[in-house]
């Protein structure tokens, strides 16, 4: 057990520190400078010099990277070009968003994919199982951002059903007091019934929309693997012992089959929470994203690799979390380790 973990931290580390230097080497080969970005086109020469000096900029690429990698063990990820904020300060600031966005979208996979699998295979309908499977070759090949656009365009400026890209609460409406980050969860404590509904309902749509990627590939999964736990053996015991096939699907069939949505969902949470940048830029959904997307196209690196380095983390991080659930709660696994 003990040997397993190690190798996991292992390939934890391996990948934060390959996700790093990865994000710095890379930034700094992009064309543009900066520092001339920041200064601005008038800025003369010794004013651009002295912006780059003050940035670190002047400095051979080893010592920028360690300057880098010492200043994130202390908690530090910098300042912005830009803005002279800190990066923690505006990463901060900006996760809850993308938090409450990526668990709203895989909660909404979660459920599409599993009940859309589960009706097509209890069905036992070749028609049921091919409208399965097309949509979900359909949902793969559709880009996020493109199905954000024609949303908007159908759902929010045709028919109005949904709020258009304003954030995460209609102009007008003040957040609620900052508990847990969470719009939704913050205007229920706080007793706001209306500003948590007018939250959700901002909510909704760019949500169901990084959820069409993840339904893709879960409802294939749950499809996959509720056909082959109807092929185990004790499915036919509890069918020899007069169970309904109704009750064996639902209370045996179904919960065996979504052990492996576990480390699935733990991958596409920590997928989502670092990946729905576009998303979030259509939606003008104030997360992480939205502020990456900003960064890029201003060049500051302190935010871009900050952001970067954060996400390989919480990358890794779920990935070891999901690691453990699943050794807990599927006694195989236990019993191969030890």
């Amino acid at each position: 057990m003990l040997n397993v973990i190690a190798k996991r931290f292992g390939v934890a580390l391996a990948t934060v520190l390959g996700a790093s230097v990865f994000s710095f080497l890379l930034l700094r080969k992009l064309p543009g400078d900066p520092a001339r970005l920041i200064g601005g086109e008038l800025a003369d020469a010794a004013t651009i010099d002295k912006l780059r000096a003050s940035m670190g900029l002047n400095e051979s690429l080893p010592v920028q990277f360690w300057h880098y990698l010492s200043g994130f063990a202390q908690g530090n990820l910098g300042f912005s070009f830009s803005t002279g904020q800190p990066v923690a300060e505006l990463v901060r600031t900006r996760l809850p968003a993308t938090v409450e966005l990526g668990i709203a979208g895989v909660l909404a996979a979660i459920l599409l994919a599993t009940v859309s699998a589960a009706l097509a295979v209890y069905s036992r309908k070749r028609s049921a199982d091919v409208a399965l499977r097309s949509a979900s070759s359909l949902a793969m090949g559709s880009p996020p951002f493109w199905l954000a656009l024609v949303a908007i365009l159908l759902l929010s400026v045709t028919f109005g059903v949904f709020p258009g890209p304003e954030g995460r609460l209609s102009p007008g409406i003040n957040p609620p007091p900052g508990v847990t980050g969470l719009y939704t969860v913050d205007a229920l404590l706080d007793g706001q019934f209306r500003t948590s509904l007018n939250a959700l309902w901002h909510l909704v749509l760019p949500a169901l929309i990084i959820a069409v990627g993840p339904f893709a590939f879960l409802s294939r999964l749950v499809r996959s693997q509720l056909r082959n736990t109807l092929r185990e053996p004790f499915i036919t015991v509890a069918r020899s012992r007069g169970v309904t096939r109704r009750r064996v699907f639902l209370r045996h069939a179904v919960p065996n089959s979504l052990l492996p949505l576990v480390a699935a969902t733990s991958m596409l949470l920590a997928e989502l929470l670092t990946g729905s940048v576009l998303v979030e830029k259509v939606f003008a959904w104030p997360g992480v994203g939205a502020l990456t997307v900003d960064a890029i196209l201003r060049k500051d690196f302190s935010v871009v690799q900050g952001v970067i380095l954060l996400s390989a983390l919480l990358y890794v991080g779920v990935s070891l979390l999901a690691d453990f659930v699943y050794m807990s709660v599927d006694p195989r696994i236990r019993a191969g380790v030890k």
